[in-house]
């Protein structure tokens, strides 16, 4: 198994404003972990405040940030990050990621923009990763993202990944949605892509569902149920890393919960036998 992983286990599921009520009412067995968004979290207090202190107190929690913009050329935002490590302390979360994109301008674009796949860039968002990991106090993960155009690219993506990753020193959370969806409208290997990735810096996956717009286009949209293909670069990444922690993302067009967490104990299948995998080998060589 990876050594970099976050400080939770099992099958994960993102904890949405939406699912408050029928979460109460479900059997959550299968759940290990939960992840929410901190910037629709920070502040917020009252009845919705008390709820979601009372799912941080029952489960282990990451957080997976939207508004970090860590490619934008501007300054970054230091009250964000203050109350972003304040929140972080107050709920005792170790585990932060957010995207390797940018979304501001002089304002919030409210999409994940693609950073163009340069040195310079590196440069750039790794410098700036060090000083988040500084200011948090924390270790983080950046994601690789669904893109639909590239902009400047003087070297792949897959090359620009692994150089701010190293420079930065930082982990990588591993969407496996992205990589099929990224595969099909760019027209990559996706095996191939996912064998290219630092597997030591890996913290924890992502799997989701999309939207097929065309026969050579698909829409990351987190609405939709995992499809096989995407199960089986699942199944590939942990031959790659074992059963690391991994998390169901759905934002909206929730299915009733038995659906939802059918998929998260899907998850867990798939991480019960490779971890099984590992332990055969491990018990033959005590035999031995």
């Amino acid at each position: 198994m990876s050594s970099a992983t976050f400080p939770v286990e099992g099958a994960g599921l993102g904890l949405r404003r939406a699912l408050l009520g029928p979460l109460r009412e479900a059997e959550l067995s299968s759940v290990g972990f939960m992840e929410a968004a901190p910037e629709n979290w920070i502040g917020v207090g009252g009845r919705l405040g008390t709820q979601f202190r009372e799912w941080t107190d029952r489960f282990p929690f990451i957080c997976h940030g939207l508004s970090l913009s860590i490619g934008a050329p501007e300054p970054l935002d230091r009250q964000f990050l203050a109350r972003l490590r304040k929140f972080l302390d107050e709920h005792n979360i170790v585990g932060y990621s957010d995207h390797l994109s940018y979304c501001s301008e002089h304002g919030h674009l409210y999409d994940l923009m693609p950073i163009p796949f340069t040195a310079d860039a590196v440069d750039w968002v790794a410098s700036r990763i060090s000083q988040v990991q500084e200011t948090l106090g924390r270790r983080i993960a950046v994601e690789n993202i669904s893109y639909y155009a590239t902009v400047g690219a003087e070297m792949t993506e897959l090359e620009f990944i692994n150089a701010v990753i190293d420079n930065a020193d930082c982990l990588l959370l591993l969407d496996v949605n992205n990589i099929h969806v990224n595969s099909v409208n760019h027209r990559y290997d996706a095996d191939e892509f996912l064998d290219g990735l630092p597997a030591e810096r890996v913290a924890y996956i992502h799997i989701a569902g999309h939207h097929n717009e065309a026969e050579d286009l698909i829409v990351d949209t987190h609405g939709a149920p995992v499809i096989d293909p995407v199960w089986r670069l699942l199944d590939r990444a942990y031959e790659k890393l074992g059963p690391v922690p991994t998390l169901l993302e759905r934002d909206f067009n929730f299915p009733p919960m038995a659906e939802l967490l059918a998929e998260v104990e899907q998850i867990r299948q798939y991480q019960s036998a490779h971890d099984a995998d590992q332990q055969q080998p491990e018990q033959q060589r005590r035999a031995s």
